[in-house]
């Protein structure tokens, strides 16, 4: 029982297929709301702070 919960799938013989898609995913998205974030300020009037 203690094998089950320790187990991490870290022998997983696809782990880099799994491992590389997620942090590249994460990284967009991480990306996308930087870039959103930038497009919303420069969009924003300046004395306007209704969108906060």
């Amino acid at each position: 029982m203690l094998d089950a919960v320790l187990h991490t799938g870290s022998e997983h013989p696809d782990l880099l297929w799994i491992l590389v898609p997620s942090f590249l995913s994460f990284v967009a998205g991480l990306s996308v709301r930087t870039y959103a974030d930038r497009l919303r300020r420069w969009a924003q009037p300046d004395g306007d702070t209704a969108a906060d």
